[in-house]
């Protein structure tokens, strides 16, 4: 397994209720040490959940530009976004959003491309999150050809009230048969107006399994993701570490905003927690299993 360094980002809105536990043990039953254990593991595992859903918005961002540069259509805040123009196609700054987007050079075909979307100082999304800031990516190629590559920064940028840095890569490993591309994410953090941050990094390889037919429609597609990460997690006085693998593939719809199925496995110091997206139903639930307990959680 390829090591991956820690140092990013820290974004996930931190935690105000811990989910009741109702499994094998009450917690009234527990001691306080054990209270305090669990809490802890609980809010690291919602945070590294936390973290895909945010890159996986990223992704989705990047992606659906236009045609010239990714799939284009309604993907991302591009089908999420107020306004009404829905065809996903810009040129230069589109006044229709609340956002802008500026592309350079804006001729069709030639890279490499530096696309800017501005959020300017507030724009609310379909999907009820306040954006603000800019989001920067640079392009070598259109990225549904394979070898191109997207790298994404980010300048004041901020999902809510939540500051989000670091370093999101897309490269297209396609073949003749699958369309595929890994992610990466360098030195992420997401940050609180409390101070409390969570700082991630992440390899995912996502196979499209669905949709692979019609390459220019991306209500059908359907992706398998697998790969692992490192977290950290500052929640008040505590610092909370962890990794992460996904044992069995996540599967993300397009239509759907969260994972509707797959497994993660999660570990903090010697605990070992399971996360479960489901059975396939598009909704913001999952379980959160430690010491054979099993929580309920809702993803954001």
């Amino acid at each position: 397994m390829k090591k991956i360094k820690l140092t990013r980002w820290a974004f996930i809105t931190m935690l105000t209720a811990i989910t009741a536990f109702g499994a094998c043990k009450k917690s009234d039953e527990m001691s306080p040490a054990e209270k305090t254990e669990i809490e802890l593991t609980t809010a690291g595992s919602e945070s590294d959940a936390e973290a895909d859903v945010l890159y996986d918005d990223v992704f989705d961002n990047v992606m659906g530009v236009n045609d010239d540069v990714g799939l284009g259509g309604s993907i991302g805040v591009y089908g999420r976004s107020s306004g009404t123009n829905t065809s996903g196609r810009f040129e230069g700054t589109d006044s229709a959003r609340c956002f802008t987007v500026t592309i350079t050079p804006i001729t069709p075909g030639v890279f490499p491309k530096k696309v800017v979307v501005d959020f300017g100082t507030g724009c609310k999304g379909r999907d009820g999150h306040v954006r603000k800031g800019k989001v920067i990516t640079h392009y070598s190629g259109r990225m549904v050809v394979p070898g191109s590559k997207a790298v994404t920064t980010f300048e004041d940028y901020y999902t809510d009230s939540t500051k989000v840095e670091g370093t999101h890569i897309i490269e297209n490993k396609s073949t003749s048969n699958n369309r595929v591309f890994l992610v990466r994410v360098e030195n992420g953090k997401f940050t609180r107006p409390n101070g409390n941050y969570i700082a991630w990094s992440g390899n995912r390889t996502r196979t499209q399994i669905e949709g692979n037919g019609t390459p220019n429609f991306s209500n059908d597609d359907i992706f398998s993701v697998t790969g692992e990460a490192v977290g950290a997690l500052k929640l008040n006085n505590n610092i909370i570490e962890w990794t992460s693998a996904i044992v069995e593939p996540v599967i993300r719809k397009f239509t759907c905003r969260w994972a509707v199925k797959g497994q993660v496995k999660i570990k903090r110091n010697t605990r070992t927690s399971l996360l479960d997206y489901g059975n396939g139903t598009c909704d913001d639930q999952a379980t959160l299993t430690i010491n054979g307990n099993v929580h309920n959680i809702t993803l954001r």
